[in-house]
């Protein structure tokens, strides 16, 4: 989206968050602690177990599939409730994980007057809670929806941010809290094939510890590559 004056224009920087903001992926770590705290059940895991054969095989698939059965776990509980257990996951799991580059260029990006939002496929609760430790302004994620009675359900609201809805997440995030027309994106970083679409929407593009096909296309398209493994 292009800006309709600079004067006006706020400078975003989106970070993708599994595998860029933190080493691995919060999805599958957050199946294997619903299991050890006895949440998720054995049938349950081996229907995701399933889902992830498909999707690395590129059989058909559904991208919600695997967080409705992630939710499944959690259905008939409060928002507090999940919110409480996906904070107890962030502390406890995912705070060792985060990347120190990661951190440090958040802050860069503060300083030269950027607004800093996260972009990801991951639970919305997970989300705020990387968005509070990361320092960023802002979040979009996956949505669990609710039912009659405020209780959380097996399934998701709207599409699961991922792919080209990474985009469409942040683009709605920022006309909600910049305005339309007065919000660019600066910077962008991701990790993984499926981010290019939102890595090619910035005017700087880069792919973090990418693998082979994000190589492919970052070399293909003059991105820089960011080793934040050191």
């Amino acid at each position: 989206m292009e800006p309709t004056s600079d004067r006006q224009t706020r400078r975003v920087a989106v970070f993708d968050f599994d595998g860029t903001s933190i080493r691995g992926q919060s999805g599958s770590l957050f199946t294997r602690y619903l299991m050890r705290r006895g949440i998720m059940s054995p049938g349950r895991l081996c229907r995701l177990a399933w889902w992830g054969v498909r999707y690395k095989l590129h059989l058909p698939y559904r991208q919600a599939e695997a967080r409705e059965l992630v939710f499944g776990s959690l259905a008939g509980k409060t928002p507090d409730e999940v919110e409480a257990i996906m904070r107890d996951f962030h502390d406890g799991v995912l705070a060792p994980l985060y990347r120190p580059e990661a951190l440090a260029e958040v802050a860069r990006c503060h300083e030269e007057g950027l607004v800093v939002l996260i972009v990801s496929a991951t639970f919305e609760g997970i989300a705020r809670c990387a968005a509070e430790a990361m320092g960023a302004d802002g979040y979009a994620a996956t949505r669990m929806a609710l039912d009659e009675q405020g209780r959380c359900t097996c399934r998701v609201e709207g599409p699961v941010v991922a792919g080209a809805e990474k985009y469409r997440a942040a683009q709605a995030w920022c006309d909600a809290h910049l305005g339309r027309g007065g919000w660019v994106i600066e910077r962008a970083y991701g990790d993984h094939h499926t981010d290019v679409d939102l890595l090619a929407r910035a005017r700087h593009p880069y792919a973090v510890c990418p693998g082979k096909t994000l190589v492919i296309a970052a070399r293909r398209n003059g991105w820089p590559i960011l080793d934040w493994d050191l």
